[in-house]
């Protein structure tokens, strides 16, 4: 970590992350960035890891446990936070910050790592600082971490950073890429996991294609919309057509009776015209009249 630290040597000397997808910020050293100007503001963050001999599955090696945190609005980051240079010095500021989001550890000069300028309208040096741990004593800052100050509030709890990638090319490293990530943490993650050798850099660029990939086209939208649109139609008229249907089944029995029958009013007719009228007029009625009716229930 020595060749990379910036206090004495120039932005030339840090390496590029060269991961294709990822946009790449420009670095400075740590000399450049205290001699800008009042108009910047200073980012400090820490990734701190430990080597983790442990097995996932008893089959995939965990390598390192990296730890970020969940942050108040949802996003990923690092522990760490803005720092204001008329009252303190980077590292003093930044172990101010983590005291109330971790609680238990202090970095020094010694820790730095690298110092970005930022993207956007706001003009942001990011400084970044890694430090390596046991298994133990990261874990011991887990546990810290969930009795600072901060807990529950602006961190809603500290992750581990997977850093395999599954048979499937996507379960673990390539589908944590795939959050939401704040500022330059993302940028920082991936520059750190190369400068350091913890992940070879093909592992880094597949990872970050493999969650490109899962992007959908913009076209893909207005096809969606479209079959949608052709379904929808679909049903409705299918719903229509079984309620018109279901309509004329559920008719009333009553209804169904009171309607005028051909055979009732053929029948009557061919009877002699000395008979009385009401008497042929409702045998037929009402014999045609039970047929239909007891069907309709019936169905």
């Amino acid at each position: 970590m020595a060749a990379l630290t910036g206090s004495a040597g120039a932005a030339g000397l840090l390496p590029s992350l060269s991961v294709p997808g990822v946009t790449e910020l420009k670095p400075l050293s740590r000399y450049e960035a205290m001699r800008l100007g009042p108009g910047w503001s200073h980012s400090c963050h820490a990734m701190l890891y430990a080597p983790n001999p442990g097995m996932l599955f008893g089959r995939i090696p965990l390598r390192y446990a990296v730890l970020m945190q969940m942050r108040f609005d949802g996003l990923l980051g690092f522990p760490g936070g803005f720092v204001d240079r008329r009252y303190w010095s980077l590292e003093d500021g930044l172990n101010r910050v983590l005291g109330l989001g971790l609680g238990c550890v202090r970095l020094t000069e010694a820790d730095y790592l690298c110092s970005h300028l930022t993207e956007g309208p706001h003009r942001v040096v990011a400084h970044f600082y890694a430090r390596q741990l046991t298994l133990e004593e990261l874990h011991t800052i887990e546990i810290c971490a969930v009795h600072s100050r901060d807990h529950g509030l602006e961190v809603m709890g500290m992750v581990r950073v997977p850093l395999y990638t599954q048979k499937d090319r996507m379960g673990g490293l390539p589908n944590f890429l795939g959050n939401s990530f704040i500022g330059t943490a993302k940028f920082q993650l991936l520059f750190a996991l190369k400068v350091l050798n913890m992940v070879p850099e093909e592992k880094l660029a597949e990872a970050v294609a493999a969650t490109q990939k899962q992007k959908k086209p913009a076209a893909e939208p207005a096809a969606v919309t479209a079959n949608v649109t052709t379904t929808t139609a679909a049903v409705t008229a299918n719903v229509t057509a079984a309620v018109t249907a279901n309509q004329i089944v559920a008719k009333p029995a009553n209804e169904l009776a009171n309607q005028p029958l051909a055979v009732s009013m053929a029948e009557p007719a061919a009877e002699p015209a000395a008979e009385p009228a009401a008497e042929p007029a409702a045998e037929p009625a009402a014999e045609p009249a039970a047929g239909p009716a007891a069907e309709a229930m019936a169905e």
